[in-house]
């Protein structure tokens, strides 16, 4: 298949519009993105979550790719045009998330690894223990830990009959869900940009390239490994069969390092924190790479073209509203996520309870794969609402540990928590959100920002946008809340959080599965 764009051309005037792809860990969404960065239309597709043991998150990938060409063309048809009035097209995605697929024939030789996945633990153990643990830190940024890509390549080689023969035969190639629809849609090129890269225990954090060492190590062939490209270029042009024929793909961004390009957050000091099935906030480190001694994460926040790449830290945390789609989906307190706040508000306070939705373990700031979720401070007082009052409290107190590691890392303190994603319209969490960290919590007009920040990152690539002040410039205040509380009370309410989250410590044995 030929990846060269047409030589029909078309008024520039024409090109309006951005399209960002949105493939995220529930749902994938195509939106349109006029120069305002205003949401000029939609469409979006929820995809099965896989559960095949405990612990075990799997996606279908040849769900994905189909949901995300059906999402295109809602979009399309919401914004009534055509592939003629975009000026390019933009990705971002779950990050770390991985798919091994055949070259030859285009299929996954298994299903998509989530993120949230654990199986990997006892890789990530015999790597430790062979003393390669502080050298992923100081070459990757990144602990040794199931989150990351790595070990989930490594347990498909292990695991699926003859992939490990294939792969080294050089038929095998491995991607995030960025690289595996790229490679669909521009009919073959196989690249990743250098904030996924940055999420695989692969890639060196200063030179941004594939470390042969680590990779052997991890036993991966480099074969299977995308190029690593910055965030903001011309990776390839929509293919012929595709309803983005010829429309140049030049932006893709991690989707927590998407929404802080689409915060507007380039200054170092900046950050923001998004709601979404799990929380990341991440903060700008500028030119300079940051190692934490509190339990954060170094990571690539974005590289335009060939500038110099910016850094950030970054605070993980596995399940914030994934916890409330347990509560609707699992336990059945509420029919619909949005119910989970209006029994909330029915009381004045958790009731005592507090929730510590350790699923899939810890990971910021505490990085504990041995955690189990448990509910603590039940009496008979307690009710559905005060459960669904301490589900909510759980996801800002959660963040709070973060920005208490942030603060640590960085010796300065917050000012002000811009924030994102799908669960800050819930007013009573944001609030909350702002009485246990004691700053200002700031919601923009736009929330969806991580899906603004792939159409920013590619549209920059074709001067769509002509630098990332005029990104800035776009940016605009919707809501602000107010911390509600005085120091002391706050203080009390994060001291009984951390007692609960001791409670979760060293739950799996040995030889738990």
């Amino acid at each position: 298949m030929t990846n060269t764009p047409h030589t029909e051309t078309f008024p520039e005037s024409e090109k309006k519009y951005v399209l960002s792809v949105d493939q995220g860990t529930t749902s994938t969404r195509a939106m349109v993105f006029d120069h305002a960065g205003d949401i000029v239309a939609s469409g979006q597709r929820e995809h099965q979550q896989i559960f095949p043991r405990a612990g075990w998150v799997e996606h279908d990938p040849m769900e994905i790719l189909r949901n995300t060409r059906e999402v295109i063309g809602l979009a399309l048809a919401d914004a009534d045009v055509n592939r003629h009035s975009l000026a390019a097209a933009g990705i971002t995605n779950q990050r770390e998330t991985t798919v091994v697929w055949d070259k030859n024939t285009g299929t996954p030789v298994y299903n998509a690894i989530v993120w949230q996945d654990t199986r990997t633990q006892r890789i990530c153990d015999e790597l430790a223990r062979g003393g390669h643990d502080a050298r992923y830190k100081e070459r990757t940024g990144l602990p040794l830990a199931t989150y990351f890509a790595g070990p989930k390549i490594r347990w498909i080689l292990d695991h699926v009959e003859g992939a490990r023969k294939r792969a080294e035969a050089g038929d095998l190639l491995f991607g995030t869900t960025d690289s595996w629809l790229i490679w669909h849609l521009t009919g073959g090129v196989h690249v990743t940009d250098v904030t996924n890269a940055s999420r695989t225990l692969l890639m060196n954090i200063d030179t941004l390239d594939w470390n042969e060492e680590l990779a052997a190590q991890m036993g991966v062939p480099l074969s299977m490994l995308p190029e690593i490209r910055s965030s903001s270029e011309i990776y390839g042009y929509g293919q012929r069969d595709s309803l983005l024929i010829d429309t140049p793909i030049s932006g893709i961004l991690g989707d927590q390092q998407a929404a802080s390009f689409g915060q507007a957050c380039f200054t170092p000091g900046q950050g923001k924190n998004t709601y979404g099935t799990g929380n990341f906030m991440l903060m700008n480190t500028g030119e300079n790479i940051v190692s934490s001694d509190n339990g954060l994460l170094t990571t690539v926040a974005y590289q335009l073209g060939k500038q110099k790449p910016v850094y950030a830290l970054e605070g993980s945390i596995a399940v914030t509203g994934s916890l409330v789609q347990w509560l609707r989906d699992s336990l059945q307190l509420i029919s619909s996520a949005p119910e989970v706040e209006a029994k909330a508000k029915r009381v004045e306070d958790n009731g005592g309870v507090y929730i510590v939705p350790a699923f899939s373990g810890l990971f910021a700031p505490h990085w504990r794969p041995d955690a189990r979720g448990v509910i603590a401070g039940l009496t008979r007082f307690a009710t559905q609402d005060h459960i669904c009052r301490a589900a909510l409290e759980a996801v800002a107190y959660q963040s709070a540990e973060v920005v208490e590691a942030m603060t640590a890392d960085s010796s300065d303190d917050l000012t002000e928590l811009k924030v994102d994603g799908g669960m800050v319209v819930n007013e009573t969490l944001m609030q909350f959100q702002a009485d246990v960290l004691g700053v200002d919590v700031v919601r923009p007009a736009v929330i969806e920002t991580t899906a603004l920040g792939a159409a920013y990152a590619a549209g920059l690539a074709v001067n769509f946008w002509q630098s990332v002040d005029e990104v800035s410039a776009n940016w605009v205040e919707d809501r602000r809340w107010q911390p509600r509380i005085d120091q002391s009370e706050r203080a009390r309410l994060l001291r009984r959080w951390k007692k609960a989250v001791t409670r979760t410590f060293n739950w799996l044995d040995e030889d738990d599965d």
